[in-house]
Formats: C-alpha cells, sequence, structure tokens
C-alpha cells in the first residue's frame, strides 16, 4: 500500500448532496470503506454540498427539472468542491451524472447495483393496468410521462416532485391517482414498503443507471483510487460501461426521455434501449446481446441504430417540444 488510511486528523472527505437518499448513499460508501479497511467511523467526514438542483427545485417546487436545466444540475458544485480539494471522493446517483467528467476527475467505481425497477405507488389503484379512464399521474420524470403516456394515452400526467413523504401526501390529498419513484431508492432508505408494486423492465424500461451509486474523485489522487478499488462491484461497472455509452452516443441529458438496461447473462451482456418522443407518441427500442468486454460498442451501436430508425431530428424536435 503506496498511500497513507485517513483517520481521525486527516479524515477522507465524502462530498453528498443532502437529501435522504444521497445521505443514505453517501453513508453505504462509508460503510463500506470502514468494513474494507478495518476503520473507524471517525476516519470519514461527510460533507453535504448544496447544488444549483437543491435550490431551484425548493424556489420551483411545481416546475419542470427540464425548465431548469440539464447536465450537471446536480453535480457541478460538488465536483467544484472536489476539484477544489475541500473534498476528496463524490457519492453520487449515478443516473444523475454526466457521461463526460470535468478535466481532472474520474468516474470509474460503483458499488452493487440496487434493485433497478420503478415503484409504481397509489392509495388507490394496484398497478398502471388499474387505473381508471382519465386518471391523473404525477411524476417529474420525463421518461416516465412519455412511456406511461405510450400506454395509456388516455391518463392526464401532472408535475410531481418531492421525498417520499411529500408524494404520499399529495396522493392523500388527491392531487393525483398515482405516482412514481425508484425502487433501489426506497429500498435505501429502508422505506420499500410505500411501494404499491414493483414495474417489470419488460412493462418501464428504467432509466440509465438507475440504482446504481457511482464515486467519483481526482485523477490524481493515489489514495482515494487505492481505497475506492476495494468496493468497486465490477459486475455494475460492466453495467454501467454498456448503459452510459448509449447515453453518450445519445447525447442524452434530463431533457431527453431515454430508457436503457443492461444486464450479465454468464459471459455475456444484454443491453437493451429506448428512446420516445415526451408524449408517447413514437417509441424506438432495440437490443443487443455480446461478449462483456463489448459492453461499450454495443452501448453505441444500439444507440445509432435507433437515431437511424428515429430519424436526424428526432431529439431536435424533442427539444424544442
Amino acid at each position: 500500500m503506496d498511500y497513507e488510511l485517513p483517520s481521525a486528523v486527516a479524515p477522507l472527505k465524502i462530498g453528498t448532496r443532502g437529501s435522504p437518499l444521497a445521505l443514505a448513499q453517501a453513508h453505504e460508501t462509508k460503510n463500506r470503506l470502514m468494513t474494507a479497511f478495518d476503520l473507524p467511523d471517525d476516519a470519514f467526514e461527510i460533507c453535504v454540498i448544496k447544488t444549483t438542483g437543491d435550490d431551484r427545485m425548493l424556489i420551483d417546487a411545481d416546475i419542470a427539472l427540464k425548465t431548469i436545466g440539464n447536465k450537471g444540475l446536480f453535480t457541478k458544485e460538488i465536483e467544484e468542491a472536489m476539484l477544489a480539494g475541500r473534498i476528496d471522493i463524490a457519492v453520487h446517483s449515478t443516473k444523475d451524472m454526466p457521461v463526460e467528467q470535468p478535466d481532472g476527475l474520474v468516474l470509474d467505481v460503483f458499488l452493487p447495483r440496487e434493485d433497478s425497477r420503478d415503484a409504481f405507488v397509489s392509495i388507490k389503484h394496484a398497478g398502471i393496468a388499474e387505473l381508471p379512464q382519465g386518471a391523473v399521474v404525477g411524476t417529474s420524470s420525463l421518461r416516465r410521462r412519455a412511456q406511461l403516456l405510450a400506454k395509456r394515452p388516455d391518463l392526464q400526467v401532472v408535475e410531481f416532485r418531492g421525498n417520499v413523504q411529500t408524494r404520499l401526501k399529495k396522493l392523500g390529498d388527491g392531487v393525483a391517482d398515482a405516482t412514481f419513484l425508484a425502487m433501489a431508492g426506497l429500498n435505501r432508505m429502508d422505506m420499500g414498503v410505500h411501494a404499491t408494486c414493483a414495474i417489470d423492465v419488460d412493462e418501464m424500461l428504467p432509466a440509465i443507471a438507475q440504482g446504481t451509486i457511482s464515486i467519483e474523485r481526482r485523477a490524481d489522487d493515489l489514495r482515494a483510487k487505492g481505497m475506492l478499488a476495494a468496493i468497486h462491484d465490477v459486475a455494475a461497472g460492466q453495467q454501467m460501461a454498456a448503459e452510459r455509452a448509449f447515453l453518450g452516443a445519445l447525447d442524452g441529458s434530463c431533457e431527453t426521455p431515454i430508457a436503457g438496461l443492461a444486464l450479465i447473462d454468464g459471459d455475456e451482456i444484454w443491453l437493451r434501449g429506448e428512446i420516445l418522443k415526451p408524449d408517447g407518441s413514437q417509441v424506438f427500442t432495440g437490443e443487443r446481446r455480446g461478449a462483456i468486454a463489448d459492453g461499450a460498442a454495443m452501448g453505441k451501436s444500439l444507440a445509432q441504430e435507433l437515431l437511424d430508425q428515429a430519424g436526424p431530428d428526432f431529439f431536435e424536435a424533442v427539444s424544442a417540444g
């Protein structure tokens, strides 16, 4: 080991957003590092950093995320703190992460993936199929909105944000008949009981990287590199290589409805991808199977196939809408 382990005198500083889920993910990372290196709690310091996305969501609680911003919405200030040396590593929900990192930063460590499925949440109905004609569904996700309208164009979809308790209260108040959350987030906060059901990925393909925690570091930080290697999950990394290559080739952001999921099947990887118009009027899907080492190439190839199907103006039309 060519680096010194952190201590109470010089703790490893872990940067994170301040939401309950973000804090749960930061603590999971800390606990895994504590176990891997037999370190005490005070060898780590969790540093909460408020991002542009956090501020704007508090101010503009009922405005769609696409109007607030896109790439880096929940990461920019955290990455600036790391480049300035105020934190050593940053813990992220990978689905919030742009494919490209700023110069000097690396994103190459992933924790074991949680349940990647979406959760259907309702106090009235058992699932999407049971929603009555014209029911109101709340979501802030363009992907979920588009996927839902593609299957059920009769439904009304309204902007719907907030933590789990806030969303449950809105359902109780009759603001909407149902909403969606990520099963991974509910599970990590020990709140899985609030999911009415988990939606099969064949019915609703999840967001790219949903359920995966990633850890970012400075490229020249050998201590962080060495320590994080001990908690990296190889399978999650292989899945992310394929999914994020697919996303990157589409130049995807939170403004574009994109879904994708890679699964490891023996010595092969199975990648499914989907792009949609926000109103669900057009859906293009495809898949690839091949050697795990070819995951990134498969992601790029699948993206090109869907772009060829959709036509050259597909994403321009999405952004304009």
